[in-house]
Protein backbone atom coordinates (compact mmCIF):
# COMPACT_ATOMS: atom_id res chain seq x y z
CA UNK A 1 0.00 0.00 0.00
CA UNK A 2 3.12 2.18 0.88
CA UNK A 3 4.70 1.60 -2.68
CA UNK A 4 1.38 2.25 -4.31
CA UNK A 5 0.91 5.68 -2.51
CA UNK A 6 4.37 6.55 -3.32
CA UNK A 7 3.75 6.18 -6.85
CA UNK A 8 0.52 7.76 -6.81
CA UNK A 9 1.82 10.87 -5.12
CA UNK A 10 5.08 10.84 -7.77
CA UNK A 11 2.24 10.48 -10.56
CA UNK A 12 0.31 13.30 -9.56
CA UNK A 13 3.61 15.65 -8.96
CA UNK A 14 4.41 14.58 -12.25
CA UNK A 15 1.47 15.88 -14.01
CA UNK A 16 1.10 19.04 -11.53
CA UNK A 17 4.58 19.76 -13.08
CA UNK A 18 3.64 19.01 -16.53
CA UNK A 19 0.69 21.31 -15.85
CA UNK A 20 2.59 23.96 -14.75
CA UNK A 21 5.04 24.29 -18.10
CA UNK A 22 2.37 24.76 -19.99
CA UNK A 23 1.68 28.14 -19.15
CA UNK A 24 3.32 30.42 -21.56
CA UNK A 25 5.13 33.96 -21.70
CA UNK A 26 3.81 37.27 -22.89
CA UNK A 27 6.84 38.59 -25.32
CA UNK A 28 8.41 34.90 -25.80
CA UNK A 29 5.54 32.46 -26.58
CA UNK A 30 3.21 35.37 -27.97
CA UNK A 31 2.48 38.97 -28.29
CA UNK A 32 -0.18 41.38 -27.33
CA UNK A 33 -1.61 43.41 -30.02
CA UNK A 34 -2.06 47.08 -29.07
CA UNK A 35 -4.42 48.01 -29.53
CA UNK A 36 -6.94 45.11 -29.86
CA UNK A 37 -8.32 44.26 -33.24
CA UNK A 38 -12.07 43.76 -33.28
CA UNK A 39 -13.04 40.29 -34.20
CA UNK A 40 -16.90 41.49 -34.98
CA UNK A 41 -18.06 38.28 -33.00
CA UNK A 42 -17.88 39.96 -29.42
CA UNK A 43 -19.95 36.18 -27.81
CA UNK A 44 -17.08 34.32 -29.73
CA UNK A 45 -13.47 33.74 -29.43
CA UNK A 46 -11.68 33.86 -32.96
CA UNK A 47 -8.44 32.43 -33.93
CA UNK A 48 -7.27 33.32 -37.63
CA UNK A 49 -4.60 31.64 -38.92
CA UNK A 50 -2.68 34.01 -41.48
CA UNK A 51 -1.10 31.89 -44.44
CA UNK A 52 0.58 32.26 -47.71
CA UNK A 53 -0.30 29.32 -50.63
CA UNK A 54 3.40 29.64 -51.40
CA UNK A 55 4.86 29.33 -47.72
CA UNK A 56 6.36 25.58 -47.38
CA UNK A 57 5.47 25.98 -43.79
CA UNK A 58 1.90 27.09 -44.07
CA UNK A 59 1.65 23.82 -46.14
CA UNK A 60 3.19 21.74 -42.98
CA UNK A 61 1.24 23.53 -40.55
CA UNK A 62 -2.52 22.43 -41.98
CA UNK A 63 -2.25 18.89 -40.98
CA UNK A 64 -1.62 20.08 -37.40
CA UNK A 65 -4.28 22.91 -37.67
CA UNK A 66 -7.00 20.30 -38.87
CA UNK A 67 -6.57 18.12 -36.02
CA UNK A 68 -6.82 21.07 -33.86
CA UNK A 69 -10.32 21.71 -35.56
CA UNK A 70 -11.58 18.57 -34.27
CA UNK A 71 -11.13 19.17 -30.77
CA UNK A 72 -11.41 23.27 -30.39
CA UNK A 73 -14.61 24.14 -28.36
CA UNK A 74 -17.44 24.84 -29.99
CA UNK A 75 -17.57 29.04 -29.17
CA UNK A 76 -14.18 29.41 -31.23
CA UNK A 77 -14.63 30.66 -34.46
CA UNK A 78 -11.83 29.68 -36.96
CA UNK A 79 -10.99 31.87 -39.89
CA UNK A 80 -8.36 31.72 -42.54
CA UNK A 81 -7.00 34.91 -44.46
CA UNK A 82 -4.41 34.89 -46.83
CA UNK A 83 -1.47 37.13 -46.46
CA UNK A 84 -0.57 40.17 -48.73
CA UNK A 85 2.66 40.62 -46.48
CA UNK A 86 4.76 41.06 -50.10
CA UNK A 87 3.78 42.11 -53.17
CA UNK A 88 4.47 38.53 -54.88
CA UNK A 89 1.72 37.12 -52.72
CA UNK A 90 -0.96 39.05 -53.98
CA UNK A 91 -2.22 36.50 -55.95
CA UNK A 92 -2.62 34.05 -54.01
CA UNK A 93 -4.71 36.11 -51.34
CA UNK A 94 -7.01 37.18 -54.88
CA UNK A 95 -7.03 32.88 -55.36
CA UNK A 96 -8.29 32.53 -52.07
CA UNK A 97 -11.05 35.58 -52.30
CA UNK A 98 -12.48 34.87 -55.34
CA UNK A 99 -12.93 31.22 -54.59
CA UNK A 100 -14.59 32.83 -51.16
CA UNK A 101 -16.89 35.14 -53.11
CA UNK A 102 -17.94 31.44 -55.27
CA UNK A 103 -18.31 29.48 -51.79
CA UNK A 104 -15.25 27.12 -53.37
CA UNK A 105 -12.74 27.60 -50.59
CA UNK A 106 -12.87 24.19 -49.07
CA UNK A 107 -12.79 22.23 -52.81
CA UNK A 108 -9.75 24.13 -53.64
CA UNK A 109 -7.75 24.51 -50.22
CA UNK A 110 -5.88 21.79 -49.95
CA UNK A 111 -5.35 20.84 -53.18
CA UNK A 112 -3.98 23.97 -54.18
CA UNK A 113 -1.19 23.81 -51.51
CA UNK A 114 -0.52 19.92 -52.52
CA UNK A 115 0.00 21.29 -56.18
CA UNK A 116 2.24 23.80 -54.89
CA UNK A 117 3.84 21.93 -52.49
CA UNK A 118 4.10 18.05 -53.60
CA UNK A 119 3.76 18.27 -57.31
CA UNK A 120 5.63 21.74 -57.70
CA UNK A 121 3.78 22.75 -59.88
CA UNK A 122 4.14 26.58 -60.45
CA UNK A 123 0.74 28.52 -60.10
CA UNK A 124 1.28 32.02 -59.82
CA UNK A 125 -0.55 33.87 -61.91
CA UNK A 126 -4.68 34.41 -62.89
CA UNK A 127 -3.91 32.73 -65.54
CA UNK A 128 -2.29 29.35 -64.44
CA UNK A 129 -4.71 28.90 -60.81
CA UNK A 130 -7.71 29.59 -63.10
CA UNK A 131 -6.34 26.58 -65.66
CA UNK A 132 -6.30 24.67 -62.51
CA UNK A 133 -9.20 25.56 -59.96
CA UNK A 134 -11.53 24.62 -63.90
CA UNK A 135 -10.17 21.12 -63.44
CA UNK A 136 -11.16 20.76 -59.58
CA UNK A 137 -14.87 21.79 -61.05
CA UNK A 138 -14.77 25.39 -60.81
CA UNK A 139 -16.58 27.74 -62.88
CA UNK A 140 -13.39 29.39 -64.66
CA UNK A 141 -14.93 32.12 -66.15
CA UNK A 142 -16.28 33.28 -62.92
CA UNK A 143 -13.47 32.77 -60.92
CA UNK A 144 -11.85 34.90 -63.97
CA UNK A 145 -14.21 37.67 -63.30
CA UNK A 146 -14.08 37.50 -59.91
CA UNK A 147 -10.33 37.56 -59.37
CA UNK A 148 -9.91 41.81 -60.20
CA UNK A 149 -13.24 42.14 -59.25
CA UNK A 150 -14.06 44.93 -57.14
CA UNK A 151 -14.94 43.11 -54.11
CA UNK A 152 -11.68 41.48 -54.30
CA UNK A 153 -9.70 44.09 -54.29
CA UNK A 154 -11.50 45.61 -51.35
CA UNK A 155 -10.94 42.21 -49.06
CA UNK A 156 -7.07 42.82 -50.48
CA UNK A 157 -6.75 46.03 -49.15
CA UNK A 158 -8.55 45.57 -45.67
CA UNK A 159 -6.35 42.02 -45.57
CA UNK A 160 -3.05 44.54 -45.87
CA UNK A 161 -4.53 47.01 -43.44
CA UNK A 162 -4.97 44.53 -40.94
CA UNK A 163 -1.95 42.62 -41.35
CA UNK A 164 -0.08 45.70 -40.49
CA UNK A 165 -2.43 45.98 -36.98
CA UNK A 166 -1.29 42.33 -36.23
CA UNK A 167 2.36 43.28 -36.43
CA UNK A 168 3.33 39.90 -37.22
CA UNK A 169 6.42 39.62 -40.20
CA UNK A 170 6.15 36.22 -41.39
CA UNK A 171 3.46 33.04 -41.60
CA UNK A 172 1.96 31.22 -40.98
CA UNK A 173 0.85 33.04 -37.98
CA UNK A 174 -2.16 32.81 -35.30
CA UNK A 175 -3.80 35.87 -34.15
CA UNK A 176 -6.15 34.94 -30.94
CA UNK A 177 -9.20 36.94 -30.76
CA UNK A 178 -7.97 40.34 -32.28
CA UNK A 179 -5.45 40.86 -29.16
CA UNK A 180 -2.41 37.96 -29.24
CA UNK A 181 -0.21 36.48 -31.77
CA UNK A 182 1.81 33.95 -32.15
CA UNK A 183 3.80 31.55 -34.88
CA UNK A 184 6.45 29.33 -35.71
CA UNK A 185 9.26 32.06 -34.28
CA UNK A 186 7.85 32.01 -30.87
CA UNK A 187 6.47 29.30 -30.48
CA UNK A 188 9.26 26.69 -31.88
CA UNK A 189 7.17 24.16 -33.48
CA UNK A 190 3.94 23.51 -34.81
CA UNK A 191 1.90 21.36 -31.79
CA UNK A 192 3.66 24.39 -29.49
CA UNK A 193 1.97 26.91 -31.48
CA UNK A 194 -1.19 25.60 -30.89
CA UNK A 195 -0.64 24.28 -27.21
CA UNK A 196 -0.10 27.84 -26.96
CA UNK A 197 -3.30 28.85 -29.14
CA UNK A 198 -5.11 26.86 -26.70
CA UNK A 199 -3.07 28.47 -23.33
CA UNK A 200 -4.75 31.73 -25.20
CA UNK A 201 -8.07 30.58 -26.16
CA UNK A 202 -8.63 29.13 -22.32
CA UNK A 203 -7.77 32.56 -21.14
CA UNK A 204 -10.11 34.59 -23.62
CA UNK A 205 -13.24 31.91 -22.64
CA UNK A 206 -12.55 32.49 -18.62
CA UNK A 207 -12.44 36.56 -19.67
CA UNK A 208 -15.64 36.48 -21.30
CA UNK A 209 -17.43 34.22 -17.93
CA UNK A 210 -16.81 37.01 -16.17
Amino acid sequence: MKQWLLLLTLTLTFATNLVAAEKFTEGADYAVISPAVNTGHDDKVVVKEIFWYGCPHCFRFEPFVDQWLKTKPENVIFELQPSVLNPPWSDHARTFFALELMGETDKVHQKLFNAIHVDKQRLTSQETIAKFVAKLGVDENQFRENFYSFPVDSKLRKSRQIEQKYGHRGVPAVIINGKYRTGGSMAGSYTRMLKIVDFLVAKELAEMKK
